[in-house]
C-alpha cells in the first residue's frame, strides 16, 4: 500500500493536478479582492477555498504515509506542510490575519515546478556571498548619507534633512528613478559642482556593487548547472560499465554454451 502512495504523490499527473490547483487557488483568490464579484459569487468562492485546503490536506497526508520520517527531513516538505497548517488555522478569534496568509499558497508553486526551486536553492547558496556584498553597500551608503546629510541638509532638507532622509533619497537615486531631473538637477541649480558627488555614487553603488549581487547569483545558478550536468554524465558512465559487464557475461554465456553444443554434437 505503502509503496502505491508513494508511486502516485510522485507521478507527473499528481504533481500537474497539484500545480494547476495551485495556480486555480491563486485566481480565485485574487477575484476574491473584488467587492463585485464577491458579493455575487463569495460562496462558490468560499467553497472552492475549502475544496483547495481539503485537497492540500489530503496531498501532506499521503506524502507523510509514503514517506514516513525521511518526509520530515525534507526541506521542502516542511515547507508545504507549515503552508497547509496556516491555511488550517481557523481565521476568527485574533487570527484574521491568518486568512491574508493564505496567499502564500502560491509559494507551493516553488516546491512543485523543478525550475523555481533550482532558483531558491541558488539563492540560499549565496547568501554569505550576498551578505559580504550587502554589508560593503551598506558602508558606502552610510558614507554617502553623512556627506549628503553635511552638504545638503541646510538647503534641501525635504530630502537630506537627517541621516535616516539622506538614506532614503540616496536609495532612490541608486534606483535611477528620478534621480537626474527630480533631485540632481534641483540640486545643481544651488550647488553647480553636485554632481561630483552623485555620479560617482550611482557608478559604485549602481552599476557595480548591484551588478557584483547579480553576477553571485548567476554564478551559483552555474554551478548548480554544473553539478547537474555532472550527475547526468556520472549515471550515463554508470549505465555504460553495467551495460559492458552484462554483455561481457553474456558472451561468456554464450562461449559455454557454444562449448557444451559442441561436446554433445561430438558425443
Amino acid at each position: 500500500m505503502q509503496e502505491k502512495v508513494l508511486h502516485l504523490v510522485q507521478s507527473a499527473k499528481f504533481q500537474n493536478f497539484i500545480m494547476m490547483l495551485i495556480i486555480i487557488n491563486g485566481v480565485t483568490m485574487g477575484l476574491e479582492t473584488s467587492k463585485a464579484i464577491t458579493s455575487e459569487f463569495g460562496t462558490f468562492l468560499d467553497i472552492f477555498d475549502i475544496l483547495v485546503i481539503t485537497i492540500f490536506t489530503t496531498e501532506i497526508i499521503l506524502r507523510v504515509y509514503a514517506h514516513r520520517l525521511s518526509f520530515f527531513k525534507d526541506g521542502w516538505s516542511l515547507f508545504d506542510f507549515s503552508i497547509v497548517a496556516i491555511s488550517l488555522v481557523p481565521s476568527s478569534a485574533g487570527f484574521e490575519i491568518l486568512r491574508i496568509l493564505r496567499v502564500l499558497r502560491l509559494l507551493r508553486l516553488i516546491t512543485v515546478v523543478p525550475q523555481m526551486r533550482k532558483v531558491i536553492l541558488a539563492l540560499v547558496s549565496v547568501i554569505p556571498g550576498m551578505a559580504s556584498i550587502a554589508a560593503l553597500l551598506i558602508l558606502f551608503f552610510y558614507i554617502f548619507a553623512i556627506m549628503a546629510t553635511q552638504l545638503y541638509s541646510a538647503t534641501f532638507p525635504q530630502w537630506f534633512g537627517s541621516l535616516g532622509e539622506s538614506f532614503y533619497t540616496l536609495f532612490q537615486i541608486m534606483t535611477l528613478e528620478s534621480w537626474s531631473m527630480g533631485i540632481v538637477r534641483p540640486i545643481m541649480e544651488q550647488h553647480p559642482y553636485a554632481w561630483i558627488f552623485f555620479v560617482p555614487f550611482i557608478f559604485i553603488v549602481t552599476f557595480i556593487m548591484v551588478n557584483l549581487i547579480v553576477a553571485v547569483i548567476v554564478d551559483a545558478m552555474a554551478e548548480i548547472n554544473k553539478s547537474e550536468e555532472d550527475h547526468i554524465i556520472d549515471e550515463v558512465h554508470s549505465f555504460d560499465d553495467n551495460t559492458k559487464n552484462e554483455l561481457t557475461q553474456l558472451r561468456e554465456e554464450i562461449k559455454e554454451l557454444k562449448v557444451l553444443l559442441l561436446a554433445g554434437s561430438k558425443n
